[in-house]
């Protein structure tokens, strides 16, 4: 049981829902195998997230059940959009809809760190009828108050959030305010840097239903012949001969974690 804003009012739920972030068929499947009770489905982890292929969204699709939310985002960096990157949205809210996506993730910002809410109401408006989750372009926002009044007004089905910090642990008090003024008019979930560690801090410190993770780990890729010398992506890209995958007995073990705070 909780209590709820420190009043007597208090409830009970079967359980936490945890959705995995995963750029890969591979990490899909454990996460599932893990308890994931969401995916998260992106391209570029590293990056923060961009929007994967069709093909790996139409892959995932055919090994895993449970829901698919597809992130939109058409490049790294910040969330100031220009008109091609929105006909790139909106082309790509299309594309994965035909495809089967359960739910779409997506955030726009103005250049003065406000919620987008032209755009985010044409993007909600192609996403149609899907669940849309505004995703972490939230922790750039001006203030975060003002911004979730935005999107509860625009219609968005969830927010993730580490509470404007580097990590969901460090922005905990702004969480755990941001749930209390949404009141169920929108789910607030935290997610940045949960782990094993402080998931139970975190879930009990804040109130929240839903958290985001991705329960990785590093695996040492399977390449015999390796040329060290070489790099695909910018000086502080990933190693080419390591790869980040959803770790199952990682999301096993947050879903216990979380179960057992209850």
């Amino acid at each position: 049981a909780y209590t709820c804003n420190g009043g007597w009012h208090c409830y009970i739920t079967s359980s936490f829902l945890m959705e995995v972030c995963v750029d890969s068929v591979e990490s899909a499947v454990s996460a599932e195998r893990g308890g994931a009770s969401r995916l998260e489905l992106c391209s570029s982890l590293l990056e923060g997230g961009l929007t994967p292929s069709l093909g790996l969204l139409q892959i995932v699709k055919q090994y895993i059940k449970i829901p698919v939310y597809v992130m939109i985002r058409p490049r790294g960096g910040d969330f100031l959009y220009s008109d091609q990157e929105v006909e790139v949205m909106k082309k790509d809210i299309e594309l994965i809809k035909n495809q089967g996506a359960d739910g779409v993730v997506l955030g726009a910002l103005t250049e003065d760190g406000r919620v987008d809410a032209e755009l985010c109401m044409e993007l909600l408006a192609a996403a149609r009828p899907l669940p849309v989750t505004f995703h972490r372009a939230f922790d750039m926002v001006h203030d975060p108050a003002v911004a979730l009044e935005a999107l509860i007004t625009l219609g968005f089905e969830r927010v993730l959030t580490s509470g404007c910090d580097c990590s969901a642990l460090e922005g905990l008090p702004v969480i755990k305010r941001l749930i209390d003024q949404a009141k169920d008019r929108i789910t607030v979930m935290p997610g940045g840097g949960i782990t094993e560690r402080n998931l139970q801090r975190i879930l009990e410190g804040s109130g929240a239903q839903e958290f985001h993770c991705s329960a990785s780990s590093s695996r040492d890729s399977e390449m015999k012949f390796r040329n060290p010398c070489v790099r695909m992506g910018a000086t502080l890209s990933a190693p080419e001969y390591g790869l980040k995958v959803a770790d199952v007995s990682k999301v096993r073990s947050l879903n216990a974690i979380a179960k057992n705070t209850l």
